[in-house]
C-alpha cells in the first residue's frame, strides 16, 4: 500500500520563477490497485513519480510504502522496492551491456545480492523463460547489446527488470508514448499480463484518455500540483471520455491545454 500525505513541494523558492509543483496532496492506493494518472503537462504528475521515488525530498508532507515510513530514505534504497519505467526506452538499462547483463545486475541489485562478474546457468535459464513469455524473440538475443533493440524491445526488458522481483510500487511514467502505435499496443499488452499475474500496485501516467478509462481500476486527473478528480469503480466503468472532460472543466472552470490529451 501507497500513502501520501500532505505532500507540498516548491521548486525555486523565493525567487521570482517560484512554483509550487505539489500542494498539500493526498493519495491512498490499496494493494493490488493499478491507478492511471492524467493531466495536461505542469499538472505534477511527474513531480509526483519523482517525490515517491526519492530524486528529491518533499518541503512538507509523509511518504509511506507497506507501512514504512520512506519519506527520507535515499533514492537507492527505495530503487529496490519500487519499479520505474520512463519514456525514453534508453533509460533504467546500460545500452551497452547485453540483455542477459542487464538483467543479471537488476536481478542481484534488487534481491540485495552482492554483485558477481559470472551469472549463473540457472539464472540465465530464468531470464530466457520469463523473455519467452513475452512472445518477442527475446529469448534467443540475449547476447544482443540492449543499445542495439528496438524501443519496444528495450521497454520491454526495462519492464522485466522491474519486475522480475516483484516491487512494492510500480510507476510507468508514459512508458509508451514514445513508441510507434502498433509497438505501444503490444507493451502495453505485456504490461497488463505482468501486472494482473503478479497483483503488482502500479501507478501509470499517459496521455491517453481512453486507454486512461480503459487501463486499470482507478484514474485521477492532476493539476496544478493538487489531484481533482480521482474516479473507480461504477462511476469509472460509466465514465466516457467526455464524461472526463466535462468534470475537469467542472472542477476548473477551464478548457485542458494540452492538445496531446485528446489523442485518443
Amino acid at each position: 500500500m501507497l500513502k501520501i500525505e500532505d505532500a507540498k513541494k516548491t521548486f525555486l523558492s523565493g525567487t521570482p520563477n517560484e512554483r509550487a509543483a505539489l500542494r498539500k496532496l493526498n493519495l491512498t492506493l490499496n494493494q493490488g490497485d493499478f491507478v492511471t494518472v492524467v493531466g495536461s503537462n505542469g499538472a505534477g504528475k511527474s513531480t509526483l513519480f519523482n517525490a515517491v521515488c526519492g530524486n528529491f525530498l518533499l518541503d512538507e508532507g509523509r511518504i509511506l510504502l507497506d507501512g514504512q515510513d520512506i519519506t527520507f530514505m535515499p533514492e537507492h534504497k527505495r530503487s529496490r522496492v519500487i519499479g520505474r519505467v520512463f519514456q525514453d526506452p534508453m533509460r533504467g538499462t546500460a545500452p551497452h551491456m547485453t540483455i542477459e547483463e542487464n538483467l543479471a545486475l537488476s536481478y542481484s541489485r534488487s534481491k540485495k545480492s552482492p554483485l558477481r562478474f559470472a551469472i549463473r546457468k540457472s539464472e540465465t535459464q530464468m531470464f530466457r523463460e520469463y523473455l519467452s513469455r513475452f512472445r518477442m524473440g527475446l529469448e534467443d538475443r540475449m547476447d544482443a547489446k540492449v543499445g542495439l533493440l528496438s524501443g519496444g524491445q528495450r521497454q520491454v526488458v526495462t519492464l522485466l527488470m522491474c519486475t522480475m522481483v516483484s516491487p512494492k510500487l510500480l510507476l510507468l511514467d508514459e512508458h509508451t508514448a514514445a513508441l510507434d502505435p502498433a509497438t505501444a499496443a503490444r507493451v502495453m499488452e505485456i504490461t497488463k499480463e505482468i501486472v494482473e499475474k503478479d497483483k503488482l500496485t502500479t501507478m501509470m501516467i499517459t496521455h491517453n484518455l481512453s486507454a486512461a478509462l480503459e487501463t486499470g481500476n482507478r484514474t485521477i486527473m492532476m493539476d496544478d500540483g493538487e489531484i481533482i478528480l480521482d474516479v473507480s469503480g461504477e462511476e469509472r466503468e460509466k465514465m466516457t471520455l467526455n464524461g472526463l472532460l466535462d468534470m475537469y472543466s467542472q472542477k476548473r472552470r477551464k478548457q485542458m491545454d494540452n492538445d496531446r490529451m485528446l489523442l485518443v
